[in-house]
């Protein structure tokens, strides 16, 4: 046995040592459970827990012994998505009870990969703006943002090690940032969205969360069904485009500071850190979040974001304006978020200082959209230079 307790284990840790048989799943879904059962009446992240039904399925695992991509790992998955097996309210007193005929892809090929789901994650009502009852694990008085709360706040507080949420402005960045963990949300389409409740169609974007780059990757392979290989760590620094965005008065002092702070760091290990500005095309970023339906302006603004981000490795610049703001009602703010939604370019949130209250402010990443494995290989290096990375 390892001498942490398994929920405070990095997937790819418990992977391997399920693997050599060091560890059972059954003991991995255990820890998970025990967590869950002292934290959740403060955190208040599931909206459904199948624990009887997911150590069945451990112990199935560690009796078969077939080696699988997550080899009985535990996972959640916000309550936007359809489960056969489980309740899905949607977030909303009107779905309560509701049982689906079929999984969706986003639990289907998670547990066609070994991964056993635990249950449901609070969401936002429908994935918009009504708050469910999850609070931010740092400090329950503060908003754990929106709307993937539950799962958010479940990787955060040691529950899972990661967990599933949707984008369509902000809603895996924003609350993977105010909770101190990495969220990934990909280039549009790259993880199939079958069985989920749509919000808005053009823009909604599967995403993960975890507490490592490493523990993405892993994930990652898992939703799209692919072989997993570790992202590699760059050999040479790589190129950033320092982007402050036209929403930088909106910025709260500990972003702007954190932001700073982590690009001199970068820089300091050797990154080159440029100032760039947005693409003239993408100027109108917030008039169209509104308006979706101008698509041809929306065409030409990804066609010249493209562009721009393949001039850098990466573009840094915030997840949020600061910390979680200091109320339940709100989930914070999506004016960092929108337009790289928008543009369906990936985007990776890493924790990287504190605000003024001790609760975690990130920093995000954005690249060219479809170069996802580049981003994560690049969020691995500044991860690393951080003081981040995989540890319990």
């Amino acid at each position: 046995m390892p001498n942490a307790e398994p929920n405070r284990l990095a997937a790819t840790t418990l992977v391997r040592l399920i693997e050599q048989g060091e560890l059972t799943a059954e003991a991995a879904i255990e820890s998970s459970l025990a967590r869950i059962a002292a934290r959740e009446p403060v955190v208040r992240a599931w909206s459904h827990l199948a624990g009887e039904a997911a150590l069945a399925r451990a112990r199935e695992r560690d009796r078969l012994g077939k080696k699988t991509l997550l080899n009985g790992v535990p996972f959640g998955l916000k309550d936007i998505f359809d489960t056969a097996d489980m309740p899905t309210s949607y977030g909303s007193p009107i779905y309560v009870g509701c049982r689906p005929r079929n999984d969706a892809s986003a639990a289907s090929l998670p547990r066609a990969a070994g991964g056993i789901l635990l249950g449901k994650t609070v969401t936002t009502e429908f994935a918009n703006a009504h708050p469910g009852p999850t609070t931010n694990p740092h400090d329950a008085g503060f908003s754990p943002g929106g709307s993937s709360s539950g799962s958010a706040a479940a990787v955060a507080d040691f529950m899972v090690p990661f967990a599933i949420g949707t984008q369509t402005g902000g809603s895996v960045i924003r609350p993977a940032a105010y909770c101190g963990v990495v969220g990934f949300k990909p280039s549009f389409g790259l993880f199939p969205p079958a069985g989920m409740r749509i919000n808005t169609e053009a823009l909604d974007t599967v995403g993960i969360m975890a507490r490592s780059v490493g523990d993405i990757a892993l994930f990652r392979a898992a939703m799209m069904a692919i072989p997993y290989a570790p992202p590699p760590m760059p050999e040479t620094a790589p190129q950033l485009g320092l982007c402050r965005g036209p929403h930088w008065d909106e910025a709260q002092p500990e972003g702007r500071a954190v932001l700073d702070a982590a690009a001199d760091q970068l820089a300091s290990a050797g990154a080159v850190i440029r100032d760039t500005e947005l693409p003239r095309e993408c100027a109108e970023g917030d008039e169209r979040q509104t308006t979706i339906g101008s698509f041809e302006a929306a065409e030409k603004a990804r066609i010249a974001a493209r562009e721009w981000a393949g001039r850098f490795d990466a573009i840094l610049t915030l997840p949020a304006p600061g910390q979680a703001p200091r109320e339940l009602a709100s989930t914070g703010s999506a004016v960092f978020n929108a337009l790289w939604t928008q543009l369906w370019m990936p985007c990776l949130t890493l924790p990287a200082g504190q605000g003024p209250e001790g609760l975690p402010v990130g920093i995000q990443l954005v690249g060219r959209r479809h170069d996802d494995t580049r981003l994560l290989e690049v969020g691995l290096w500044v991860e690393r230079r951080l003081g981040q990375g995989d540890r319990p």
